[in-house]
């Protein structure tokens, strides 16, 4: 398997755990790097990473020499915390959410409130008696109560020696409310020196308030990123009913074991996966297949958890409970993918990693300047343009640019049953100029069904045949008997009580029935029991096989009655998702297993001009190897272990989810649903997030770019224009909503085609 590149997140090996923890107390990118860095800086941790759009991180640690609650420890020194709790850790993080966005939001409200006479003071009444005494009172809670955490974490973050947007903030605000206080409180100082006392609580004050508004919105519209995952933790019921002795007893669905008999009633969720052992009924297994249709269900078949019983009643075995359910795999992948970063993204972590020390560089050389080149009034332009750059150079936005966009993305692709399980893919994938298609499961069905039955010109009551048919292949041990057996129970054919049956390995079987002999086999079977074919009947099967079906012969002790066709048929969207990836201009290739005859008549009925037939799985990886050196990004698309090679070397990975568990390990992006459909809208899908997260970054970049010159005071030698920290706290804030808004757009966007 070739070394995974760009972001994926490496696996960890035997030796080492894989955990993810949510995360509580990131207020910014900055807060993302810090506990990043500190994650990583824990002994014992191999690896680390954290996402601030859905406040999570993931550690790879060698379980000899560190554990969750030493990372627990090591976070909550520098002023955050995480949930070790693995069991409850989605209800306790959403409880803490639901709790941080109310005091959030009752912070926010009081210091609006108490905010506002100070702005309307400080804008249009500074000349008032008493209005400079006034501010500072209504100041002070905003400042250091309703924005004490801004201070908190600064000084903690400052114990480690880093910096974050809370640095930024407290050095900001802080310096603007104490400068103030000090005017007011001793006034003489500037008079004695010709000057008026400035102040600029309105500035520390509404900087508190704007900048709690904008968290406020960000903490909204993050938890609009991650409703996908809630809404497929919600497919599973809370509890179910067991058989415990013959009778009912019903317990929560976390303590069900594999084994033991759970009752399933008409309109309920099945709770995990499972045996059909008594009953049947229909059960929409839509969250899985995609397919709106109805699944009739009967002894033997497999349920899913999170699928829906209709109107009947049975009884399943539990199989696969827990994490090891189909439903926690697809919960796991979309948070996998929501949490991982996109290259791009490791370029914006190192500039948010450097931008906060930057900027307060920036901000110290403005303050020098001013003191240098200021004249009368140099401290107070000093003081109020360095305060002015600490306050618009706020690193959120840059911070939100990647992640939300990808969250949203992910999000999407799972409503169009398209799992996505690392950013890399979404990034790479508009990329893709050559698509490799498998064959058997991909293109076609992947299992073999009748296509047709063509009669004999004398045979003009056919019933009574097809039950000797059905009689003959029920009891038959060939694989294809059972597409015969499928055919003929939808036609609602049943069978007769043969006189005899006996099979032949390798050639078909044969029956007695009211003392006539009756075969259903190949072609040597034929010819060994002296029956031979019509001219007219020897076209029709070299047609047949030229169409890439197999033929079984029916026949009795002088003729053949009927020749079946049987084959693997091409999935109904398989041929209209090829012609939209050729208007895509994108090559696309076939390879298979399968016999240059069935692999010519398949691509030519889905218009596929380039196909390999006959190859190995190694032939496979060879291929994509070859097309990856003439300059090609290469998307592979299989379903079984014999693609896994194929899939691991591709550039970007797509599984069948009807395929194997191996093949779906190893790809990046599982298809639920067979609709080969899904590959041109997970491409498109690609285009729009990455398309997205470029937007984001210029949102992000803009108001910097334009925004720290113009708070450091270049303007001011021209028209004598300076930025007042009160609206470059405002700037700030729309920053982050600009990106946050701009990444929930691509839940409007439409896959499908028209």
């Amino acid at each position: 398997m070739k070394e995974e590149k760009g972001s994926q997140l490496k696996e960890a090996s035997t030796t080492t755990i894989r955990a993810v923890f949510p995360v509580t107390g990131m207020t910014c990118a900055g807060c993302a790097i810090s506990v990043e860095s500190i994650f990583k800086s824990t002994g014992g941790v191999i690896d680390a990473g954290v996402n601030f759009a859905n406040n999570t991180a993931w550690a790879e640690y060698d379980p000899l020499k560190t554990n969750p609650p030493a990372l627990q420890k090591s976070i909550q020194s520098i002023g955050y915390d995480i949930i070790i709790d693995a069991e409850n850790s989605a209800e306790l993080q959403e409880s803490l959410q639901l709790k941080n966005y109310r005091d959030l939001k009752s912070r926010t409200i009081w210091a609006s409130i108490l905010a506002l006479p100070v702005f309307v003071i400080g804008m249009f009444f500074m000349g008032m008696p008493y209005g400079a005494w006034i501010s500072m009172i209504l100041s002070a809670p905003v400042v250091f109560w309703f924005g004490r955490s801004f201070f908190i974490n600064a000084w903690k973050q400052a114990r480690h020696r880093m910096v974050n947007m809370d640095t930024l903030v407290a050095l900001s605000t802080g310096i603007a409310f104490i400068f103030s206080a000090f005017n007011t409180i001793y006034p003489e100082y500037w008079h004695n020196r010709g000057l008026h006392p400035h102040v600029y609580y309105e500035a520390a004050s509404v900087i508190i308030a704007f900048i709690s508004f904008g968290k406020l919105l960000e903490e909204k519209a993050k938890s609009n990123t991650t409703t996908a995952i809630k809404k497929l933790m919600g497919l599973q019921p809370k509890t179910v009913r067991i058989l415990s002795d013959g009778k009912e007893e019903e317990i929560p669905v976390s303590q069900v074991v594999p084994g033991q008999i759970i009752v399933l009633r008409p309109g309920e969720r099945v709770s995990v996966d499972g045996i059909t052992v008594s009953g049947s009924s229909y059960l929409d297994e839509s969250m899985i297949s995609g397919e709106p249709v109805a699944v009739l269900k009967v002894e033997g078949d497999k349920l899913f958890a999170g699928t829906i019983n209709q109107k009947g009643s049975l009884q399943f075995k539990a199989e696969k409970v827990g994490a090891d359910t189909i439903l926690a795999h697809i919960v796991k992948m979309v948070q996998l993918a929501q949490g991982s970063k996109a290259p791009v993204q490791k370029l914006v972590d190192k500039i948010a990693g450097i931008f906060v020390p930057v900027v307060i560089g920036i901000a110290i050389l403005t303050f020098t300047v001013w003191m240098l080149i200021g004249g009368e009034q140099a401290f107070t332009h000093a003081l109020l343009t360095s305060v002015t750059v600490l306050v618009i150079a706020c690193p959120c936005a840059l911070g939100l640019a990647t992640p939300t966009a990808i969250m949203v993305g992910v999000g999407k692709g799972a409503e169009n049953n398209i799992l996505i399980k690392d950013a890399e893919s979404l990034e790479l994938g508009y990329k893709v100029n050559a698509v490799i298609l498998d064959k058997t499961g991909t293109i076609t069905e992947g299992r073999p069904i009748v296509t047709a039955m063509n009669w004999a010109a004398e045979i003009k009551d056919q019933d009574d045949y097809l039950k000797v048919l059905f009689s003959l292949e029920i009891n038959s041990e060939h694989p294809l008997a059972d597409a015969v057996i499928k055919k003929l129970k939808e036609d609602g054919i049943s069978g007769f009580p043969l006189d005899s049956f006996e099979s032949i390995t390798a050639r078909g079987v044969k029956g007695v029935y009211n003392g006539i002999g009756f075969f259903a086999g190949n072609l040597h079977f034929l010819e060994e029991q002296n029956i031979v074919l019509t001219t007219d009947q020897e076209d029709y099967v070299q047609k047949k096989q030229h169409e890439a079906n197999t033929v079984i012969y029916f026949a009795d002790q002088t003729k053949v009655l009927a020749i079946i066709s049987i084959a693997d048929k091409v999935k109904d969207s398989s041929k209209e998702a090829i012609r939209q990836l050729h208007e895509m201009g994108i090559e696309v290739h076939m390879l298979t297993g399968d016999n240059e005859q069935t692999a010519s008549a398949v691509a030519n009925e889905v218009g596929i001009k380039s196909y390999r037939a006959e190859v190995l799985p190694s032939d496979k990886a060879d291929f994509i190897k070859q097309l990856q050196s003439e300059g090609k990004i290469v998307a592979m698309v299989g379903d079984g272990i014999n693609d896994s090679h194929a899939l691991a070397q591709a550039d970007v990975s797509i599984a069948m989810g009807r395929g194997s568990d191996i093949a779906m390990d190893v790809a990046k992006i599982t298809l639920i649903t067979s609709n080969l459909q899904s590959i041109p809208m997970a491409l498109k899908l690609s285009k729009k997030t990455v398309q997205t997260i470029r937007q984001n970054l210029f949102w992000a970049f803009i108001y910097n770019i334009i925004g720290i010159p113009l708070a450091a005071g270049v303007l001011y030698g021209y028209n004598g224009f300076l930025l007042d920290p009160m609206i470059a706290g405002a700037a700030m804030a729309l920053s982050s909503v600009s990106v946050v808004s701009n990444s929930l757009r691509l839940k409007a966007l439409k896959l499908r085609s028209n």
